[in-house]
């Protein structure tokens, strides 16, 4: 059968809930950052990252937090086929804590949770065969029920000539050996659980596990004598991680000496948070192992997985895409605080924040109705009449929209607030202003606080659109001014993982050529400002759009992408625009509002245009635009 898959990872897969605050008690703990979790989950997660295709075998209750699993699944590029949906159980929860460099308090909620429940008919003999690798790790042979699912994995893994690897990932409390408050706990000696890896090991090609791990799988706390009782089950080539010292490979015979086992390059980096560095490390080895690397080579990878892992806050979201590793390795430790390292973090962010929100955004058919003081401004605006056109603003948006990607919206929190969180979960695009309209210093929404701090309440979807009214001509104190108000936004959007839409026009402020909207991009990105869209004003002439696109891909070459602005231009000058923006790739779409919703507007204020009417009208009139961009972006691609 073709391997369509690489590794299938076998096991835990759960909702972590991470305390925010660092340095207290659990129990003081007032707010909680939720991530994907669960050892095996992990590390499919931070496999995907390095390019392997990676899949799940669990189970997930039927309700929020298992679709939560899922669809964060979806996003890392992990494959749900052999995640099975329990109508009668919980997702399993995790709440952890970083207490100090040492301490990481976490509580364990997994009572008869839905991963537990796995069993044999959960294991599909084509699905198994249709990888290259099985990934068991340990706290699934800690129940009969869950031990025969994984067995029969890996029987089948070795009926098909599939690799075969264990994490014993060692829970004392998961094997019932330690009490609920000792999550934290990571060695107590059993015999009884000894005995139960131990019927198992014989069906690995590859053991992983700290010295602790080895001292249960082998039955003794002398680490040699531990290894040498695993070798004397298993062939597997055993890899033991020592903390601050790496890691060693053991191929053949145990030697006398840890020392004498191979290495991979280690890093020196402050220990900030342990909780999933294993995980990354396995994820970092598999993608070595699944690559033909050599043992000194996946070692070095996984020893600068667990390094990210250690230095930022949660597991999954931790774990560095194959490119960040890259760049990593060539390039070294700038600092050891490796999350306080900017020019890593941009790079963090900007491959791997595909998996903050579902949607293929190649291509951008926005609706923008965001407009405050346009409608405010119009006769018969009342707050609640404007909420309420903002509702069918909507209403036509979700009809062109019908369930299709490549669609999205601008809508504002003031008056649209109620269409604004109808939108989400519909697959739009949901941009949302921040901007106090026409103002020039630019000023904030009031609503966003001094300090952006309500950019916690948004969602997560939400991306944060800010419009600037800027020219190069400005002078120093409005510029310096205007660009301290965008960073100060752009850092708490950053803080919130929320998108960042900067919207610049120089148009209104002053005359323009073909290198103005270039250099004010140069001047953004000088302040240490990378959005994740670019808004600009439509251009004339290729030559602008081209010194547009070299300015943001000098600075950052992983950008979403531009859209278009409409300007309230007429549908015809649109067209025009349309033509010369879509002959560039990094021109994604438009976001056009007045020319959709403004006279249709006017007269639905007035009076004289029923509800059913206005959408039928903003309906007709967006799907036109988006078929006008469409039939652009066909047009150029053909004649490129």
């Amino acid at each position: 059968m073709t391997k369509v898959l690489d590794v299938i990872t076998i096991g835990r897969a759960g909702v972590d809930l991470y305390g925010a605050q660092i340095g207290g008690r659990l129990e003081d703990m007032g707010s909680f950052e939720k991530y994907i979790g669960g050892s095996p989950t992990n590390i499919a997660c931070g496999s995907a990252r390095l390019g392997l295709k990676t899949a799940l075998i669990s189970r997930v209750g039927d309700e929020h937090m298992g679709r939560f699993i899922l669809e964060q699944l979806a996003r890392e590029g992990v494959s749900t086929e052999g995640v099975k949906i329990d109508p009668e159980r919980l997702t399993a929860l995790v709440i952890l804590g970083i207490r100090d460099d040492t301490q990481f308090p976490l509580i364990f909620y997994r009572e008869n949770c839905a991963d537990m429940a796995l069993c044999e008919d959960d294991i599909d003999e084509a699905f198994i065969s249709s990888a290259r690798a099985v990934v068991v790790t340990g706290t699934h042979l800690s129940h009969p029920r869950t031990e025969a699912a994984v067995v029969k994995a890996l029987e089948l893994a070795r009926k098909h000539g599939l690799r075969t690897a264990l994490d014993i990932d060692y829970r004392p409390n998961l094997w019932g050996v330690a009490g609920h408050g000792d999550g934290e706990s990571r060695f107590v000696e059993s015999a009884k659980v000894t005995a139960r890896l131990q019927a198992s090991l014989h069906y690995f090609d590859l053991i992983v596990g700290t010295e602790e791990e080895f001292h249960i799988a082998g039955g003794s706390t002398d680490t040699l004598a531990a290894l040498g009782a695993v070798r004397a089950v298993s062939k597997a080539t055993l890899v033991c991680k020592r903390g601050p010292l790496g890691a060693v490979a053991f191929q053949d015979a145990i030697p006398d000496s840890l020392d004498k086992g191979q290495t991979g390059q280690g890093f020196s980096i402050e220990v900030f948070n342990v909780l999933g560095a294993g995980d990354g490390f396995f994820s970092g080895l598999l993608r070595g192992w699944m690559t033909g690397e050599d043992w000194p080579t996946s070692l070095k990878y996984a020893n600068a997985c667990g390094a990210f892992a250690v230095s930022r806050h949660g597991c999954t979201p931790a774990y560095p895409s194959f490119e960040e590793l890259q760049f990593f390795l060539k390039r070294g430790v700038v600092r050891p605080d490796l999350r306080n390292d900017a020019e890593l973090e941009q790079l963090h962010w900007s491959t791997t924040r595909h998996t903050r929100v579902n949607g293929d955004w190649s291509t951008m058919r926005v609706f923008a109705f965001d407009h405050r003081m346009q409608l405010e401004q119009m006769d018969g605006f009342t707050l609640p009449k404007g909420a309420a056109f903002k509702q069918l603003c909507l209403d036509a948006a979700l009809r062109v929209q019908a369930g299709r990607g490549g669609y999205g919206i601008l809508c504002d929190n003031r008056i649209g607030r109620s269409a604004l969180h109808r939108a989400s979960g519909t697959g739009l695009w949901i941009g949302r202003p921040a901007e106090w309209p026409g103002s020039r210093p630019l000023a904030l929404e009031p609503e966003l606080g001094l300090d952006c701090g309500t950019l916690g309440e948004w969602a997560g979807e939400d991306v944060v659109k800010v419009l600037c009214f800027c020219h190069p001509d400005d002078d120093k104190q409005t510029r310096a001014a205007q660009e301290a108000t965008v960073k100060r936004l752009f850092e708490a959007a950053r803080r919130n993982r929320l998108e960042f839409l900067l919207e610049i026009i120089p148009s209104k402020v002053g005359t323009t050529d073909e290198t103005t909207v270039a250099t004010l991009i140069h001047q953004f990105y000088a302040a240490g400002i990378y959005p994740d869209w670019w808004k600009l004003e439509p251009m004339t002439s290729r030559k602008g759009w081209a010194n547009a696109i070299a300015a943001i891909e000098e600075h950052d070459r992983h950008t979403r992408g531009i859209v278009v602005l409409g300007l309230d231009a007429p549908e015809e000058e649109l067209a025009a625009s349309f033509e010369i923006a879509a002959g560039f790739d990094l021109v994604k779409g438009f976001a056009v509002g007045r020319t959709i919703f403004g006279d249709v507007a006017r007269r639905w204020f007035a009076g004289e245009l029923a509800d059913a009417a206005a959408v039928d009208e903003m309906a007709t009139r967006y799907a036109r635009l988006c078929g006008i961009w469409d039939a652009a972006r066909v047009k150029a691609r053909e004649a490129a």
